[in-house]
């Protein structure tokens, strides 16, 4: 029987064992039993070297000691182990004549185990770290990506245009997925607000003025949280809006439920199909009672679907603001043919945009996209990037710091001496088809990968786009019977041709960073900021300033846009003194480089 009166602790309904006592039938159910009121008070005891496993071998009886589980800072003995003992003889004795009582005992012993663990559970567990206060899934909605998880999944299979949808103040002039995502979407644009300082804060400065009250804007951009903020901010300077998307994938469905349920007439969603697409562009300039003065456009399909539907419209619009590569070569082909009717500024050339969202942005989104849409690895992958322009600077920059061999492939012998002086290989496209991992798009132009190209690639490589418009990537000739398509998960397709081999296309061609991944906020704050001051530059401007032709934004607005977001960096300009600034023949306020000046 135990002397010393000390206990070990065994895993939840096990025996316990007497740990000093040198009875080798201290296994015993009955000697147990008998010792079992010995316990005084929990003592942490030091385990023993080489103490056997749980449970000791039937043949030979070991020692005491051998089944000790250590749980937190000391031993504890366990509540009604004598009873578990008890039940479990008898269920041992019940096993050698009855297989009926081998039923009728084992649920017993499983709700007294139960038991066992509801009255162990009511001690506290101290862990390293605070409890989470929600669950893993819970808070993985935080994701915009995941905001599929708001939605009824009655409402998926309903298409957005046969709903009947209201916001909170009984409106109905919208079409989003679904208008209770509202509240979500909200929180999305309150963060994003964050780090869009500088347009909150030209919406401060200008909110009194007003510099665009009586503008009727329509728009057709990327409808994300960022692109809230400036539509908010325009509705703010007083402006009337209406908006719908330039990408059937790029609209997060949450945000533009915020704008409806804020009184934005917005019509779009995730997951449009083409006729959703010209529907969505058409309810924004087709509306009774309203005349639109204001073009934002990106990529040119709503100056091209006003052109071709509604021609009328041009005789009250002031001008036009375009923030795309895609859109500004249509305009200036409209101007060449002398049908541009009204001003156009362009947007995608200025100093902020080019220098800032285009380099940046694509420098760090690249990267996002890939990683969240195939998992692969870039380090030793041969990439050929299409195109040497910021775009693919950006592209460029960010492969090749993570080890991938990059090659270029390039029409301007400019940029392509810029990318052989950076390192990079300039090749055609054939000479390395056969051998590359993974292909990407940004010239802007139309078949830059064609079918041939398609049919020669390695198996299993990437093939993605980080232009502006769909038909960099010919995915039309894709679609014939002797190739099978394979959605492989969200906006990823294996398209398996008849022997096997696979090419993974990422979002049917169009836009990866905004279809399959997110964009730095602080540089589409420039961007943003760039495009409001454009149409308060367009509406207010004098008539004769600026003719039926395409404008770069006056580089004074460049100078603005980029001193308005140095203090979220906490810079300090140095200011020229009068003698220095008569020296260089400018003014002590800027411009600071004239027109021509690249920087």
């Amino acid at each position: 029987v135990c002397v010393r009166r000390r206990w070990r602790r065994g895993p939840v309904g096990a025996p316990r064992c007497c740990f000093w006592c040198s009875c080798r039938r201290c296994r015993c159910p009955a000697v147990l039993a008998r010792c079992r009121g010995g316990a005084s008070r929990p003592r942490r005891l030091r385990t023993p070297r080489n103490t056997p496993s749980w449970p000791p071998s039937p043949r030979r009886p070991r020692r005491c000691g051998g089944s000790g589980w250590r749980r937190g800072a000391g031993w504890m003995p366990l509540p009604g182990v004598g009873e578990e003992l008890k039940q479990a003889k008898e269920i041992e004795d019940a096993e050698k004549y009855s297989f009926m009582a081998t039923v009728t005992k084992a649920p017993k012993k499983q709700i007294q185990f139960a038991d066992d663990m509801q009255e162990f559970t009511k001690f506290p567990t101290k862990t390293g770290r605070r409890s989470l206060s929600r669950s893993i899934s819970q808070s993985s909605t935080d994701s915009y990506s995941s905001a599929a998880s708001y939605t009824d999944s009655s409402d998926d299979e309903v298409s957005p245009r046969e709903k009947q949808q209201t916001n909170s103040k009984g409106s109905s002039n919208f079409c989003v997925k679904n208008i209770k995502q509202a509240e979500f979407g909200r929180r999305e644009i309150e963060i994003a607000e964050q780090d869009m300082s500088a347009l909150i804060s030209l919406r401060k400065r200008a909110q009194g003025e007003k510099p665009l009250a009586g503008a009727k804007i329509v728009g057709c951009t990327h409808i994300t949280a960022q692109t809230a903020v400036l539509i908010e901010t325009l509705c703010a300077l007083g402006a009337q809006c209406r908006w719908s998307a330039c990408n059937i994938y790029s609209t997060q469905n949450e945000v533009a439920a915020a704008l409806a349920e804020a009184g934005v007439a917005v019509f779009a969603w995730k997951g449009e199909s083409e006729d959703d697409f010209w529907w969505c562009i058409d309810r924004c300039v087709n509306m009774d009672g309203w005349q639109a003065n204001m073009i934002l456009d990106d990529g040119g399909d709503l100056t091209h679907w006003v052109y071709k539907k509604y021609p009328n419209v041009f005789k009250k619009i002031r001008g036009i603001v375009e923030e795309s590569v895609t859109g500004v070569h249509r305009l200036y082909q409209l101007s060449k043919a002398g049908k541009l009717c009204v001003p156009a500024m362009n947007v995608n050339d200025s100093v902020t945009k080019q220098k800032f969202d285009n380099l940046y942005c694509c420098r760090e989104s690249i990267l996002d996209g890939l990683k969240r849409t195939t998992d692969v690895m870039f380090g030793g992958k041969q990439v050929v990037v299409c195109g040497y322009g910021e775009v693919g600077k950006g592209c460029c920059a960010a492969l090749k710091a993570l080890g991938a061999i990059v090659y270029i492939t390039e029409i301007d012998p400019i940029c392509a001496l810029q990318a052989c002086m950076d390192g990079f290989r300039v090749v055609k496209l054939n000479e390395v088809i056969r051998q590359v991992d993974v292909v990407i798009t940004c010239t802007g132009n139309k078949n830059v990968v064609t079918r041939e190209h398609l049919d020669r690639m390695k198996n299993s490589c990437i093939v993605c786009n980080m232009g502006h418009s769909n038909t960099e990537i010919d995915v039309t000739s894709l679609r014939t019977p002797e190739l099978t398509w394979e959605r492989v998960r969200s906006q990823v397709d294996h398209v398996i041709w008849p022997d096997g081999k696979r090419v993974v296309l990422l979002a049917e061609g169009r836009l990866l960073n905004l279809s399959c991944s997110t964009v730095p906020t602080f540089v589409l704050s420039i961007t943003a900021t760039t495009q409001a001051l454009a149409l308060i530059e367009l509406y207010n401007a004098p008539e004769g300033r600026y003719k039926q032709d395409v404008y770069l934004l006056p580089k004074k607005m460049d100078e603005y846009v980029a001193s308005l977001h140095l203090p979220s960096f906490d810079a300090h300009l140095t200011e020229l003194t009068d003698d220095q600034a008569k020296y260089l023949g400018l003014n002590k306020n800027g411009p600071f480089k004239p027109n021509y000046y690249s920087y």
